[in-house]
Order: structure tokens, then sequence, then C-alpha cells
């Protein structure tokens, strides 16, 4: 996958913050999407609340689908088309190791931050989100370029 290749840089624009939407609609749905700034971003709700890139980093799929499950204590998001699990709060990704003895539990390991993480700030009862600029690629970014161009 080439990164670099992307129209946009988010570490090169100064976003402002948007509303988009009331806290009372994401508690009670526990997740909801939204495009802040032409960018897809899917929100989470568990105790807390997360914001990420709609759009997994492997394939593109539709994180807003997949399953939301409790790994080691952190709440996760395992994507629908390849069961891969997001931690929400810092978009790392973590896989199975399968052990040689197939009765043996798999182990898992992380493989990394891949799915970009935006800030979400809570005023007067509206949910504002801010698209993260920091200073890294990160794999999720392919995929929340290339689909809003086509």
């Amino acid at each position: 996958m080439d990164l670099q290749g992307s129209e946009q840089n988010p570490e090169m624009k100064e976003y402002s913050s948007i509303c988009v939407g009331r806290e009372n609609d994401i508690k009670r749905a526990e997740r909801m999407t939204a495009v802040v700034h032409d960018r897809e971003v899917t929100f989470y709700h568990k105790g807390e609340y997360n914001i990420m890139d709609m759009h997994c980093y492997h394939s593109g799929g539709s994180l807003h689908l997949g399953k939301m499950e409790d790994f080691d204590g952190r709440p996760s998001i395992v994507c629908h088309c390849h069961k891969y699990k997001i931690t929400l709060a810092k978009g790392g990704l973590h896989q199975p190791i399968k052990p040689k003895d197939p009765s043996a539990k798999p182990k898992w390991c992380s493989k990394g931050i891949k799915q970009r993480i935006h800030t979400v700030t809570v005023d007067n009862g509206n949910i504002y989100v801010t698209l993260s600029n920091e200073p890294f690629k990160c794999d999720s970014d392919f995929y929340a370029w290339r689909l809003q161009s086509n």
C-alpha cells in the first residue's frame, strides 16, 4: 500500500472542531458515523467516547459494522471483513499468533497503530470532533482519502 501517494496529508492541515450531534444520541446508539472535513469517521461509546477513521486500514471495510468487544480490558472493534481487532482508544491492531499445539489458546501481539484516532469534545450536550493532525502516516489514511474521491 502506497501511503505516500495519498492526495491529502492529515498532519499538513489544521482542522476546526465540527459539531456532529448530541451526546444522548450516541450514548443511546453506542455508535454512529459522520463526515468531518470530507473524512468519514465512526464513533463508539462504551463508557467513554472514541472516534476513528470509518474504513479499516486493511482493506477499507466499514468499521461501524464491526462487533464491539473487550480485549484484555480495552474496548475494541472487530472488523467484520477480516476479524482484525482494533483498540478504540489508540487505534492499535492486535492479531493472534497461532500456537503449534492446536489445543492451546492463541496469544495476541500488537502490530502497532494502524487506525487514525481523532479528538472528541463534549460541550453543553453537543459532540464535537477535531480531526487528528498527528505527524505520522497511519495506514487508515489510505482509505480515508481514497474513498472520498470516488
